[in-house]
């Protein structure tokens, strides 16, 4: 869709937002406190600094921020003027920033002030033309929006414009550029509207970094256009997230698989009265498929855990509700609203779309999706985009089941999938049932290669506190449970598992850790 209006501009919905009500609170961060329309006005004027350092239409424009207000302000800016946001991970070394900073070629660098030796060695020879530090003493964003009067324009875009690009996790080696239209930001905002209920009522508490797609698109983009308040944490602490929930009656906040543990761990551990959480409608989780122990501790500390799954190429693809919760916990929930979902075998991909059959119920098939909430492809690889993208179709990458009533459940990376003897062995499924054992902590399995067999299962555990190496038993445990080629050859104890910011393992990093 080529038609270009300042209506679908995602940049404009701020200033839309503080027109309706620009008295609500919109944002705390920190000391900071932001009403709507603070947050427009502030927006306006770094879209005005942005101009003025030559950003125009289709220029990049990176952010290399944590979780403050300058992040949303710069996004919206950005978008505002019709050119591309770049958020790019704070943890990430030298090598990796400059990697990105090559690849995506931004005119201006915003990032955090405690980064400036970071980006000076990122940077070395070369790098964007224009670099602006905030949170600094003194703060030069700051200073910058001061001396600019806001520029309240919105440049015409149509919904296929790039607004975004969102560097992929790297499960698997390199990252990618996802390259994000308008049209996307719109409908995945939509779909979690209808997911969360969300109103201008709500608190949504963000202890998930802006830079990725789960507390970006998620959680924020979508509170501030209901017009709901943001509250912003710098770093993930359990207590610290319990305290902020009581003191600024958050109604939901989302976080990934591993911080949830923490959180009940914390929740479980304090005296009586310590946390109040009275106040949450629920938690949400994502990035990663969570342990149904946990949807039931949660439960039996009074709160509901929901569950759902996406990516960054596509966002938010499946939901499990508030009444599924119990009932389907394992599950990622079904489909949602703004998109046509389907699960295909994986030897069917190889024909045409039109000869794609849907895999039967609890058959294992790709997750295969079309609608306005995929991207536009990989920023400047066209082979990548021509393999993920198949006519309206993106392939996911990830291999699920289905039940008789439409649940889908995750079992793994189709990369993971590893053959042994003939057999295909699913990660997932293995990793599910070695969560159950009480020694286990975390777990992950992997294919490696082997002489008599093709390739065998290698698994990483993670010991529950206090308990001891077993590896016999957690071979006999497998035996009573699993086909017999599906059973791990080797157990390796490692201390933790690498991991992205979303809570994924990063499978192609467990060997070099291990040392195996």
């Amino acid at each position: 869709m080529r038609v270009r209006s300042p209506v679908h501009n995602v940049g404009g919905w701020l200033a839309r937002r503080a027109a309706l009500g620009g008295e609500r609170p919109a944002l705390v961060d920190g000391p900071r406190r932001l009403d709507y329309a603070g947050l427009e006005q502030r927006t306006a004027r770094c879209a005005a600094w942005l101009a003025g350092r030559g950003v125009t239409p289709g220029e990049r424009v990176a952010l290399l921020l944590g979780n403050r207000s300058a992040f949303l302000e710069t996004l919206f800016a950005t978008a505002r003027l019709g050119a591309i946001a770049v958020p790019i991970n704070t943890r990430l070394a030298p090598p990796e920033i400059r990697h990105q900073l090559d690849d995506s070629e931004p005119r201006v660098l915003i990032h955090e002030a405690e980064l400036a030796a970071t980006v000076h060695k990122a940077c070395a020879g070369g790098g964007p033309p224009e670099r602006l530090a905030a949170g600094g003493t003194p703060d030069d964003y700051e200073a910058a929006l001061a001396a600019c009067a806001p520029r309240k324009a919105v440049a015409p875009v149509s919904p296929d414009d790039p607004m975004l690009i969102l560097y992929t996790s790297g499960t698997t080696g390199v990252p990618k550029g996802a390259l994000l239209p308008h049209r996307k930001t719109l409908f995945n905002t939509l779909n979690a509207q209808i997911f969360f209920d969300l109103t201008s009522r709500d608190r949504v508490l963000v202890a998930v970094p802006l830079f990725h797609s789960f507390g970006l698109s998620i959680l924020s983009i979508p509170a501030l256009h209901a017009g709901a308040s943001l509250v912003l944490e710098r770093r993930f602490d359990a207590e610290a997230v319990w305290d902020a929930v009581g003191e600024h009656g958050i109604t939901y906040l989302g976080g990934v698989p591993t911080m949830f543990r923490a959180l009940l761990e914390a929740l479980e551990k304090a005296p009586a009265g310590r946390f109040n959480p009275g106040s949450l409608r629920f938690l949400f989780t994502a990035g990663a498929a969570i342990p149904a122990e946990l949807v039931h501790g949660f439960h039996a500390q009074g709160l509901v855990l929901k569950q759902g799954y996406g990516q960054t190429e596509t966002s938010i693809l499946c939901c499990l509700d508030d009444r599924d919760a119990l009932r389907k916990a394992g599950s990622v929930g079904r489909p949602v609203f703004h998109a046509e979902l389907r699960l295909v075998p994986v030897d069917d991909l190889a024909r045409p779309p039109e000869a794609w059959r849907d895999a039967a119920p609890g058959e294992t098939g790709e997750i295969i999706v079309r609608g306005p909430i995929t991207m536009l492809g990989y920023w400047r690889r066209p082979e990548e985009s021509a393999e993920t993208l198949r006519g309206d179709w993106l392939r996911t990458g990830d291999l699920a089941t289905a039940d008789a009533e439409g649940f889908v459940t995750l079992v793994g990376r189709g990369r993971d999938l590893y053959i042994s003897g003939g057999e295909n062995v699913y990660p997932a499924q293995v990793e599910a049932v070695y969560a159950e054992h009480p020694a286990v902590r975390e777990i992950a399995v992997v294919g490696v290669p082997d002489p008599k067999w093709g390739e065998v299962g290698r698994a990483y555990v993670v010991l529950a506190p206090g308990a001891g190496w077993d590896p016999q038993a957690l071979a006999a445990w497998g035996r009573e449970r699993l086909a017999s080629f599906k059973l791990p050859k080797r157990f390796v104890a490692v201390e933790r598992l690498p991991r992205t910011v979303t809570g994924k393992v990063q499978k192609h990093r467990l060997a070099t850790q291990a040392g195996a």
